[in-house]
């Protein structure tokens, strides 16, 4: 299975260079990596400090480390913070924002042996995080045979994983490799234990903390408050095709609302199309200012979202129809009901099940079921129990971050 997994990367990389000039994110992908160990080179020449390596797939990983990061960092404030990163999108969002607990953002090379003997000899780790899901084989068991501690965190196993399929014995070796994993829930500890895994313990999931943080100082925008005004407004994150094909029926028929919509992607045609399919007055906050009587308002710029929820009366949040349902956890944080379109792999998700545990959000599978929901949350006790549950749900999940810190670090 090794030497088939080799072969797969070295295709892949291959692959990915053919193919640069035919896709913007690809190019983006295959140039970034051009220069990565001389920077790492320089970055090791000018620090000589114990290095901490983080590895995220993109911006949502990210995000659930930021919290673990600031942790460690405030604990051993001479460790120097490297965070390599799998996507483009994640990367190139990352440098444009200045984190003071990072000292450097490198893409992570393709999982080649020769790329992973090259990184962990250049970088020379004391310990290194992996989170929730993007385990790469070569990175992994070079650092391992290097000493290396190894952690991964809000890692959320499922039975369909390739770990715990017969033929999965690589695979296991990778997970076994790790000194210590952290598990969103109770259902990994037992499927890791079932595989012989005993390093590992329950401390849940770290967007917990990072929502929370960012919902204590949201950014004010007062063109939005403006617009807002004193109307109840649905803000409607994170939108896909298959979200507005049920949102804009229900944008038409509905009085009262004010709403906003943040696109999964602000780039092509379809903020254009969805405008001219909404019967209310709609603009773009790139016009905002042209348009004081606008009804809807779509975002056409990228780092507002998270913020956004401070003006939502109910948030629905995109992505539950088609690949993969985006952060219920920021509106949550707000203390506000969420909807979501219905998952069609939902144990990818326990935080969705979770929250519709709590009462604190729902699923809808259809423009009637989307209706009659927010014709229910008209009702201001059975509103006010879903707020409160919101509340209820992430004030009892905050903390995993100190937990995975403290006992990485031995900390009492």
């Amino acid at each position: 299975m090794k030497l088939i997994y080799d072969f797969s990367m070295r295709l892949f990389l291959v692959i990915v260079n053919l193919f640069k000039n035919s896709n913007p994110k690809i190019r983006l992908f295959v140039d970034g990596r051009k220069n990565v160990f001389e920077t790492l080179s320089n970055f090791r020449t000018n620090n000589q400090s114990p290095v901490s390596w983080f590895h995220v797939a993109s911006l949502g990983e990210y995000e659930q480390a930021k919290p673990v990061i600031s942790q460690l960092k405030k604990q051993r404030p001479e460790i120097a913070i490297v965070v390599s990163f799998f996507s483009p999108s994640g990367y190139e969002n990352a440098i444009k924002k200045k984190n003071e607990n990072l000292d450097l953002i490198v893409y992570l090379p393709i999982d080649t042996k020769k790329n992973a003997e090259k990184f962990i000899d250049i970088l020379k780790p004391e310990m290194a995080f992996f989170v929730k899901y993007d385990l790469w084989a070569n990175y992994i068991l070079e650092a391992k045979k290097k000493n290396v501690d190894l952690y991964l965190f809000s890692a959320s196993m499922r039975e369909d994983q390739v770990y715990f399929q017969p033929f999965g014995g690589f695979f296991r070796r990778i997970l076994k490799s790790f000194t210590h994993i952290f598990t969103q829930n109770e259902k990994s500890i037992d499927l890791l234990h079932q595989i012989g895994i005993q390093d590992c313990s329950l401390t849940g999931d770290t967007r917990f903390d990072r929502v929370s943080k960012i919902s204590e100082s949201p950014k004010d925008f007062p063109d939005i408050s403006e617009f807002v005004g004193e109307h109840k407004t649905i803000v409607i994150g994170s939108a896909w095709e298959q979200d507005m094909n049920i949102l804009i029926p229900f944008i038409n028929q509905s009085s009262g609302f004010r709403f906003i919509i943040a696109p999964h992607e602000i780039k092509g045609d379809h903020i254009d199309k969805w405008i001219s399919e909404i019967e209310k007055k709609s603009t773009k906050y790139s016009e905002i200012s042209e348009h004081k009587n606008a009804e809807v308002l779509f975002i056409d710029n990228v780092g507002m979202l998270s913020s956004l929820y401070r003006y939502a009366y109910i948030a629905y949040v995109g992505g539950g129809f088609g690949k993969g349902l985006h952060n219920i956890l920021e509106p949550l944080a707000f203390g506000i009901p969420v909807i979501f379109g219905k998952v069609k792999k939902p144990k990818k998700f326990p935080e969705a099940k979770i929250s519709m545990d709590y009462g604190a959000s729902c699923s809808v599978a259809d423009y009637d079921e989307l209706h009659a929901i927010i014709g229910d949350l008209e009702d201001k006790d059975l509103y006010n129990q879903a707020c409160s549950a919101a509340n209820k749900l992430v004030r009892e999940n905050l903390g995993s971050s100190v937990k995975i810190i403290t006992q990485v670090l031995g900390v009492k």
